[in-house]
């Protein structure tokens, strides 16, 4: 199949509504192929599991390889990058989210598996405090490195947080909520334009698609699922970040949230996220290192000094080896050492035990 087919299939595939990543790999897995799904009888699709006669007759009655062929047209023309969920290059904590969206496009210069991945989001209706907290935390973030900060591109706090990455020159994601021929809103145009350079702009969108209600919920699952991390810096009692650090807890992330005074109206979001035990309290990037175990080490032992003084076997060593270069996580562990998941957390466990490995929050182990 050329590769201008196999991108329309996937592209298609990922416009049918209701099937989403789950539903999408059950396919493939039974029928052979992408493809397949197009061509298969009702009665085949209903013994996938999960598909039933509804989504059965969606992908029968789906009328998506001819959009899916112009928004080919687009890509090229515009230079999109793209990925499929099985991609290589496709994002390695999104991939990780049940709910990961098969097609992920982008634009600018992104490292989506950069080291450490840090969502700021908040009200519209950001204070000097809230915009004033950004500016502190993204300028200690640029002191110390190896931080990327991912935002909606909306107005208030996360417009905040994206000049101040900008600022500071700190690489910048801005996930939209449509598709990339257009920045949503455009008075944001030259703030998203900077961001190219350094970081870039993320959908899971075609083209020419409505901006709905709907499409900022489907914005904000992205959001959390790229970063390590979501910080909730402004919230009334109800809004949209809320509902992000909701889905970044379902992700198994950390949320962190910047307390305020019990009269001010958008800190009553964080506040309660912290009373209830949904967030942790966040005043400074102390607080976020200190949680996620991200404090710059000291003194750090060589690989060389640890081999001196603990006996490693060579499966011990490959792991250590890896994880001398930078955190990992464990599927990733896995794949470089090319080991089943058991046997390397067999492993990383008597390498805790001595004392070697510290295991971090989202099953990421690095040396102590």
């Amino acid at each position: 199949m050329s590769p201008f087919e196999q991108l329309k299939y996937q592209i298609a595939l990922s416009l049918i509504p209701g099937i989403g990543c789950a539903n999408a790999k059950r396919l493939m897995a039974s029928l052979g192929g992408i493809p397949e799904i197009f061509k298969a009888s009702k009665k085949q699709l209903l013994k996938v599991p999960n598909i039933g006669e509804l989504k059965a007759l969606k992908i029968l009655e789906s009328d998506v390889l001819g959009r899916a062929e112009a928004e080919i047209s687009f890509i090229e023309k515009n230079h999109i990058q793209h990925a499929f969920y099985w991609d290589d290059h496709y994002p390695v904590r999104l991939k990780r989210c049940v709910d990961a969206p098969l097609m992920l496009y982008w634009r600018g210069n992104v490292n989506f598996n950069a080291e450490k991945i840090v969502a700021m989001v908040g009200t519209r209706n950001a204070t000097s405090y809230g915009r004033a907290f950004c500016e502190e935390l993204v300028e200690a973030m640029a002191q110390r490195g190896g931080y990327t900060v991912v935002s909606g591109l909306a107005y208030g706090i996360d417009v905040a947080a994206h000049k101040a990455c900008l600022k500071y020159e700190v690489p910048t994601l801005g996930v939209l909520a449509h598709g990339l021929e257009r920045v949503y809103p455009s008075l944001h145009r030259s703030v998203a334009d900077r961001m190219l350079s350094d970081g870039g702009l993320v959908t899971d969108f075609i083209s020419e698609v409505e901006i709905e209600r709907t499409n900022f919920l489907r914005r904000n699952r992205i959001i959390a699922g790229l970063a390590d991390a979501t910080i909730i810096v402004e919230s009334a009692e109800k809004g949209g970040s809320l509902v992000t650090a909701d889905i970044a807890d379902s992700y198994n992330r950390d949320v962190f949230a910047l307390p305020g005074r019990s009269t001010d109206s958008y800190s009553k979001g964080c506040n309660q996220l912290i009373k209830s035990n949904k967030a942790l309290m966040i005043e400074n990037l102390d607080d976020l290192e200190y949680a996620m175990g991200w404090q710059q080490a000291i003194d750090r032992p060589s690989k060389i000094q640890k081999q001196l003084f603990v006996e490693l076997t060579a499966e011990e060593q490959q792991l250590v080896d890896v994880l001398d270069v930078q955190e990992v996580y464990i599927d990733q562990l896995c794949s470089k050492v090319k080991m089943p998941m058991g046997k390397v957390s067999s492993i990383l466990l008597a390498l805790e035990f001595k004392g070697l490995v510290i295991s971090l929050p989202g099953k990421m182990y690095k040396l102590s």
